[in-house]
């Protein structure tokens, strides 16, 4: 296996905007793929890599250069490509009504496998994937993390030459995140697989053997993650706020001065940042103030945004960082305005969430975090009012949901994981159909909308379901904000949105809860849970930890400075341990 995998010269391809024109998707693009390796291709929304994706496994034809897989000119010879390839998009097709095993037996007839290579290869599938306990199960009823498991299996049901994974553990938790991957990198070592694939998870990108930096349809840079890393040395910095300011307010501020500063995280209670190389140092102290700082290792993420950054220029963050409008009624700062007290769902003989109990504090941004299946979206649709509970309290902006539950729903803006708008609708019908569910009409409804519009950086006449991802989640925003609402739930607002983009997410989220709007928000980015005051992390229904994130990594055994991330591991892993132990001993 001496020869590329994948060679790409001067690759171009366009596509025709919704408006009119042309929009180059792949630009004068050149790359190798060595064989044998995990290859990652990393971008911001738009950079290319699905398009990018999608003409090596044979699906869209070139608008002009050249691209060999597998010593073949897909072009001229796709089904050749495909028939030694494996590919898995971000929507993988599974059929819910199926059992794990029916879709595995489904997919191998379509691939034409033989009868004689299914029992050994479906065996090692379901070992890797750790599902063999599941095979009667309907795909419909695993949880996110298994489907997407099953979905590489299906993918695998024949041995492929070439592995293309599209941004596979999009709305994955850390768990099974670590459980994909390592199945990834074992077909890898073990067979010598050709794996490209696309993330917006840096570390996940960090693993791989060749890292492809994309934007606008062109490689930045290439090489290992060794080497791009190498490109930020000498300019991350790890600064720790005064003990009075929450690491978001550091971090909104420096992102506000991009000519000082690249980039900004929270990270471990600190804030992780890249200087400019030619940043003043007077200017970057005084904008610092009190935070003690200190160089830090740097990382790869901090390498991508760097190359971003430098292509970009320094232009101002896709959403913007203005002062947000109050809500209409302001609760009392001192009383809770969330309340849940033994909180219980079941549905028939499985109990989702088990006697929950916790309470949330005006203009708090409160992180509801746990591995696929753990209750989280039960949890989140009670709250919302969108799902009775079986037993409990709960209120909600002053509203028992008991009895109140369309009172409450005004005073609530909701923005679901995904986009639940209104496709065939333009961006503005949409803002102002919902305006209009949520009671607002005349000039109110006309001045909300142009303000919307406004804030949002979004065109009036452009097709809700043809916008990027970006924009799309920046629509649900202007959406749930309408009516000014005093509480707004987020339900995995960024998954599958780059790092880029996340940071202006998250900087809007940082002013509306300075405006006094109560977040509360899910997430399976683990460093997203740093911009909250609090954290709860649920499994199996149950209660596992909450507190403040220094808090929580404390009762993790996390060591001073490590990620949520490691944190959420620790507390998830030994509460699992804890329950089968219990369980035993039943």
């Amino acid at each position: 296996m001496t020869a590329a995998t994948v060679v790409a010269e001067g690759l171009h391809r366009a596509f025709e905007a919704p408006g009119g024109g042309m929009v180059q998707a792949i630009d004068a693009l050149s790359l190798t793929v060595r064989p044998g390796e995990l290859t990652a291709l990393v971008g911001p929304d738009g950079a290319g890599k699905t398009t990018l994706l999608r003409m090596i496994a044979g699906l869209l034809t070139p608008g002009g250069g050249r691209l060999e897989v597998l010593g073949t000119d897909v072009a001229a010879h796709p089904q050749r490509v495909q028939d030694r390839i494996s590919y898995m998009p971000q929507r993988f097709g599974l059929y819910e009504d199926l059992s794990v095993q029916e879709n595995l037996d489904l997919y191998a007839d379509l691939h034409r496998v033989p009868q004689a290579e299914r029992r050994p290869r479906f065996a090692r599938l379901l070992e890797m994937t750790d599902m063999a306990r599941f095979t009667a199960r309907p795909a419909g009823k695993l949880s996110g993390g298994m489907k997407q498991k099953l979905g590489l299996a299906c993918t695998l049901v024949r041995a492929p030459d070439l592995l293309l994974l599209d941004e596979p553990s999009v709305g994955v938790d850390p768990l099974s995140r670590r459980d994909l991957w390592a199945i990834v990198q074992q077909l890898v070592d073990a067979d010598r697989l050709s794996v490209i694939v696309s993330t917006a998870y840096m570390d996940e990108a960090a693993r791989c053997a060749q890292v492809h930096v994309m934007n606008r349809g062109r490689i930045l840079a290439s090489g290992t993650p060794g080497d791009l890393r190498a490109r930020a040395a000498g300019l991350t910095f790890a600064a720790a706020p005064p003990p009075d300011m929450h690491p978001r307010t550091l971090q909104a501020r420096l992102l506000g001065a991009p000519e000082l500063v690249i980039d900004a995280t929270p990270h471990g209670g600190a804030v992780h940042y890249v200087r400019q190389p030619q940043a003043d140092d007077d200017a970057l102290a005084t904008l610092l103030g009190g935070a003690v700082t200190g160089p830090r290792a740097e990382t790869l993420e901090d390498a991508f945004m760097l190359l971003l950054r430098q292509h970009e220029g320094h232009a101002e963050p896709a959403l913007p960082d203005a002062a947000h409008e109050a809500p209409v009624t302001t609760p009392d700062p001192t009383k809770p305005i969330i309340s849940v007290r033994d909180l219980v769902r079941r549905f028939g003989n499985f109990t989702a969430v088990a006697s929950t109990s916790f309470e949330v504090m005006p203009g708090e941004i409160f992180g509801l975090l746990g591995p696929n299946g753990a209750g989280k979206t039960t949890t989140f649709r009670m709250l919302c009012g969108l799902l009775p509970a079986t037993e409990g309290h709960l209120e909600v902006a002053g509203r028992d949901l008991r009895t109140a539950r369309a009172r409450a729903r005004a005073r609530i803006g909701y923005v679901a994981q995904k986009f639940s708008l209104y496709g065939n609708l333009s961006v503005r019908e949409n803002l102002e159909f919902f305006g209009g569910a949520y009671g607002l009409r005349g000039k109110v409804l006309k001045e909300r909308v142009r303000e919307a519009l406004a804030r949002f950086d979004l065109e009036p006449d452009a097709r809700s379901g043809l916008l990027p991802a970006g924009y799309k989640q920046r629509l649900a925003m202007a959406t749930g904000l309408l009516h000014a609402p005093q509480i707004l739930f987020l339900d995995e607002p960024t998954s599958g949105i780059d790092p880029l983009a996340r940071r202006a997410f998250w900087r809007t989220i940082t002013g509306l809860a300075n405006s006094g709007v109560t977040i509360i928000v899910t997430t399976h980015f683990m460093e997203e849970a740093e911009y909250c005051d609090r954290i709860a992390i649920q499994d199996a229904g149950e209660m596992l930890v909450i507190g403040t994130p220094q808090e929580v990594r404390e009762k993790a055994g996390a060591e001073d400075g490590a990620d949520m991330n490691t944190a959420f591991i620790g507390i998830v892993e030994q509460a699992r341990a804890h329950r089968a132990t219990r369980e035993a001993a039943a």
